[in-house]
């Protein structure tokens, strides 16, 4: 252990020295300079309809809502026009007679002169009447297919979820319900279920464990920060989508990690292989689809590399470092960073133990963490419960008005499913990479339970969540809707701190834990990509975790603006490969569906019978 902690600051060293020769501006400008546009690639919108609207500016003010005024060799150009709709002019004729011209179909540009002479301009412009990101499209429709084709198991199956997670059915999918309650039916290849299912399962996590590693990745700083933003832009009807998002998604996670656990590699000494990465590549190779498969399993592999390093990483890094440094009201540019250094520390503490050592800090962190969010949420809604009613009333109304500068009805909407699913990331593949280690027979055990995730995270954490900055916002007016805020954390803990005093304290040691556990359980992610691109090996193993720890240092140090975007873009980018795919599996994942309820009702039965004998007896 000594070693690798050694190895880490003689690899982190140079960037103190950087630290002193440049600022955090740069490395944020160098950051969005090459990331830009895979970011613009990823949220790309679709446009349908369009609409036109008359709209005269005034020259004479600049006003950052309204349109966006630059100077650029002694030339004045407006771009980024909003209209009365809130929607961006995508293209523009000019009605007054000012001589001034339009470059590039949505840009005035005149100089200085010119704008003396003219105090307003009269344009006709137009714009699309709604646009939904093309990854929004894959994830949304993947989602609700899930939901149909499953029969609304994200309904049906949470009883089951509840009962898998307590422990009810754990002798079953140890030894196999056949094994257990002495049915003697071959299997499909002809032998005695007895004689071959007397092992205990594959496995490194109970699922419990399981459980609570996948939700420290997801639980985290997209309920507090993530919720602040989306509430900035699309109002409080965003938490309405959220919602949607959340429940949507519980079917998602259902399907992703069956596959996960169906297809998981176990090593010799018992480690866990698991991932979109294998059910791609093994489960499209069983439907003849190898070739295809493997494409698939790369550019996931690429992506959850990528995702691990920015929203499982520099976007935790980010936030926490903000809430650190405005608490303590550090001076000087670097504190992040130095902030950075000593998270990355404890981090490599933990993640050099792989994911056995993740399960058992996140097993604890989880629930204490989560608990002392919720229960102070809890008691500022206690304290305010007549204003409960109001918050989801107008959560209601902005859900189909569309308040903010989201842009009417469709903004609202893919604010609140962009904020969801980056918050709970049904769909991503992601989770299915920690449920894949757990103990089981029967795959479809551990994607019941994976369908809690969402529900926890998005339907209850971050609807929590808005109804105390909605509810609080009542009186504090502290945010102000359709203005885009940077710093989510801090303005959580200002709703938080309006009802209960110095709670950002306690507040700030929760974002901590958040983002400590969110990193940890992300790095086995990005890891198990790493791994499958690169080999097995304890060289290949130390290569990225060391990587992933300099880019802890990196997004302490950095703006949340270019942070947010890039962990949204990676993200949402291992959407398309493992949608693709899940959708294509979904077959199997029914038969293991079946194999799985097959198995409860068989012990289910037996003990029915096995209490009716007893009655008899007695």
């Amino acid at each position: 252990m000594k070693k690798y902690l050694l190895l880490l600051f003689v690899l982190i060293l140079p960037l103190l020295n950087f630290a002193q020769e440049t600022t955090s501006e740069k490395i944020d400008n160098a950051f969005k300079k090459y990331t830009g546009w895979f970011v613009e690639g990823i949220f790309a919108e679709i446009p349908f309809g369009e609409i036109n609207e008359e709209v005269t500016l005034d020259l004479t003010k600049t006003d950052p809502f309204k349109y966006n005024k630059k100077t650029e060799n002694d030339s004045i150009y407006i771009t980024e026009i909003r209209l009365p709709s809130n929607r961006i002019a995508t293209e523009i004729d000019i009605l007054s007679d000012n001589n001034l011209s339009v470059r590039d179909k949505n840009s005035i540009v005149f100089s200085e002169k010119e704008l003396n002479s003219n105090q307003s301009i009269t344009i006709m412009a137009t714009s699309p009447y709604a646009s939904i990101p093309w990854v929004l499209i894959v994830l949304v429709g993947g989602a609700l297919f899930f939901t149909i084709y499953f029969k609304f198991i994200n309904v049906t199956g949470f009883r089951t979820a509840i009962k898998v997670v307590q422990g009810k059915y754990e002798d079953i999918e140890k030894h196999g319900a056949d094994t257990l309650y002495g049915d003697s039916t071959p299997n499909e290849g002809g032998d005695i279920i007895e004689t071959i299912r007397d092992e205990g399962a594959d496995g490194e996590v109970s699922h419990f464990q399981a459980l609570t590693a996948a939700l420290s990745a997801t639980v985290g700083l997209g309920n507090i920060a993530g919720v602040a933003v989306a509430l900035s832009i699309g109002g409080p009807g965003a938490t309405f989508w959220m919602i949607v998002a959340g429940l949507l998604g519980m079917a998602s996670k259902f399907a992703e990690c069956t596959l996960g656990v169906k297809y998981r590699d176990v090593g010799e000494d018992g480690t866990v292989y698991g991932g979109p990465m294998y059910y791609l590549t093994k489960g499209l190779k069983s439907k003849g689809m190898g070739g295809f498969g493997k494409v698939l399993a790369v550019l996931f592999a690429i992506f959850v590399i990528g995702g691990s390093f920015g929203g499982g990483n520099m976007f935790q890094a980010n936030q926490a470092a903000a809430q650190f440094v405005k608490l303590f009201d550090l001076e000087g540019g670097n504190a992040g960073l130095y902030f950075g250094l000593v998270m990355a520390v404890l981090v490599a503490v933990v993640i050099i133990g792989g994911i056995k050592r993740i399960a058992s800090v996140t097993e604890k962190i989880v629930p204490f963490m989560a608990g002392i969010y919720v229960l102070a949420a809890l008691i500022i809604l206690g304290a305010n419960f007549t204003l409960i009613d109001d918050a989801f009333g107008l959560i209601y109304e902005g859900a189909f008005s569309g308040l903010g500068i989201a842009g009417g009805l469709v903004g609202v909407m893919i604010q609140g499913i962009r904020r969801g699913a980056f918050s709970n990331e049904a769909g991503v593949g992601s989770a299915a990479i920690a449920h894949s280690a757990v103990r089981t027979k029967y795959p479809a055990s551990e994607g019941i339970v994976a369908l809690l995730e969402p529900f926890v995270d998005t339907v209850v954490i971050c609807t929590m969540t808005a109804l105390v900055i909605v509810i609080t916002n009542f009186d504090g007016s502290f945010m102000e809707y359709g203005v885009e805020i940077k710093e989510g954390v801090e303005l959580t803990a200002t709703a938080f701190d309006s009802v209960i005093p110095h709670f950002s304290i306690v507040l700030t040691i929760a974002v901590i834990l958040f983002a400590f556990s969110t990193m940890i359980s992300w790095s086995y992610y990005g890891m198990q990509g790493w791994v499958f691109l690169f080999g097995k090996g304890k060289a290949s193993d130390l290569a990225y975790k060391i990587l992933f720890l300099i880019f802890v240092v990196i997004g302490a140090s950095i703006s949340l603006g270019a942070v947010i975007d890039f962990s949204d873009a990676m993200i949402f980018a291992m959407v398309v490969p493992n949608i693709i795919g899940v959708i294509l599996l979904s077959p199997i994942i029914r038969n293991e569906l079946k194999k799985y309820y097959k198995a409860i009702n068989v012990k289910e039965e037996a003990i029915e019978e096995g209490a009716d004998d007893m009655n008899e007896v007695l």
